[in-house]
């Protein structure tokens, strides 16, 4: 992917216009969810549409600590992956695995539609798209809550003891390469490095 076609990151101010427009939508815990499987569980469009309830349950029915995410909810054969649950997306699971209740089935899709049970990698996309648009947001697309998340946890991974390899296992890329092209330069941070050589 070029340098100049990659999704733009979203800031936290755009975090904050988002979930505002969110709350004031006729589906609001169903597109906090949304949002937040991109934003905090670096999600792609197609892992959002296949991600089940029982993926994100524990033995109990519960939602747990962490997303279960299968191969067959990703892409490619090996993209299936543990994700922990960040206190925010964990947070708006609860409250819409409470709205939904029963139609919170473990074999069905935790983002609903209102004529079927879910919506497909496509329909994600757009909606994504008409979210970022209708904000005024350009340059963003349903990727970029999945880039910012790759570039925040490459900036703090080290903070917990962690590596890049880390983060590559976070975003479920077969190699470190692609991990590395996800992450947004910080040229402030270079500059401070740079002075510290």
């Amino acid at each position: 992917m070029a340098l100049g076609k990659q999704a733009k990151i979203i800031s936290d101010r755009q975090v904050r216009a988002v979930l505002a427009e969110l709350d004031a939508r006729r589906y609001p815990l169903r597109d906090r969810v949304m949002f937040f499987l991109s934003l905090k569980a670096g999600m792609r469009a197609v892992e959002i549409s296949r991600c089940t309830w029982a993926m994100v349950t524990d033995s109990e029915g519960q939602i747990g600590d962490v997303i279960a995410l299968q191969n067959r909810a990703s892409k490619g054969r090996g993209g299936g992956r543990i994700i922990p649950l960040h206190p925010d997306l964990k947070a708006a699971l609860v409250a819409l695995h409470r709205e939904r209740g029963v139609k919170a089935h473990p074999d069905w899709p935790v983002i609903h539609s209102e004529r079927d049970r879910g919506l497909s990698a496509g329909a994600v996309a757009v909606w994504f798209h008409r979210l970022y648009t209708g904000l005024g947001m350009v340059g963003c697309s349903s990727h970029s809550g999945r880039r910012s998340f790759v570039t925040r946890a490459a900036r703090r991974i080290s903070e917990v003891g962690g590596s890049l390899r880390d983060v590559q296992m976070l975003a479920g890329h077969a190699s470190l390469s692609t991990t590395a092209r996800y992450i947004e330069h910080d040229a402030d941070a270079q500059r401070k490095v740079v002075s510290l050589i």
